[in-house]
């Protein structure tokens, strides 16, 4: 499905678009049929299981919304191995991304409300984040883009920042105290849940890295248009 959808988006969506960046916009199509819906589903998958905790045993529901990502991120780690092959840090992530995804769908079994949960507080920021990454792909060639991408870029910020900044952390220390605590030593082998909080630490210490980047670099923007009216 994914692949059907990126090559509709390379051929199709975007064929007027400059060769640079369709492949770029291709993926942030496939993003946007992967993140939102990932989000709706997935908290789905987790609200209707009555026994739902750190440990608790998949169910099929959840293991459909594991499915369903593990799909999406094996077609964009394809879209970057092939256009992007020298992007080692998203390449890696996404490897990393389907390790945890894979072993807790089909080695461990157990702690999908864990790794769904994560999956969420990862993808509530995937519309904006998409939306926000196609505007700044166009802003110099295209009027429109330009105006959505200084619209939408403090707000998006701002929300990142929340998600990644306060609730990703939040919720990753509950879960690495309760793994820690041994209780799901019997369901989850100690170096599978170890891996698992080794790449979302690390994930999401990246993402703030990046955020704040994209902070420092707006407030320059933003001061060089008042020295420019000064």
């Amino acid at each position: 499905m994914f692949f059907i959808i990126y090559f509709i988006a390379y051929f199709i969506v975007f064929r007027s678009w400059s060769p640079k960046i369709r492949p770029e916009a291709s993926s942030c199509l496939i993003s946007l049929f992967h993140g939102t819906p990932a989000v709706f589903l997935a908290s789905y998958a987790i609200f209707s299981d009555q026994n739902w905790g750190f440990s608790s045993s998949n169910t099929k529901t959840q293991n459909l919304v594991l499915d369903y990502s593990i799909a999406y991120f094996l077609m964009d780690l394809l879209h970057y191995i092939v256009f992007f092959p020298s992007d080692v840090l998203f390449i890696g992530h996404h490897l990393a991304t389907l390790f945890v995804f894979v072993t807790c769908r089909h080695l461990v079994f157990h702690g999908a409300y864990a790794i769904l949960s994560l999956l969420i507080l990862a993808e509530v920021t995937s519309f904006c984040q998409n939306v926000w990454t196609l505007a700044t792909a166009r802003r110099y060639d295209n009027e429109l883009a330009a105006k959505v991408y200084a619209l939408l870029s403090p707000y998006f910020y701002a929300f990142y920042s929340i998600v990644r900044g306060i609730f990703g952390p939040f919720f990753v220390y509950q879960m690495g105290m309760f793994y820690i605590s041994g209780k799901a030593d019997n369901v989850i082998p100690r170096w599978v849940w170890v891996s698992w909080m080794c790449v979302v630490v690390t994930a999401i210490a990246v993402s703030i890295l990046w955020i704040y980047n994209l902070w420092v670099e707006l407030f320059k923007e933003k001061r060089a248009k008042l020295e420019k009216k000064l």
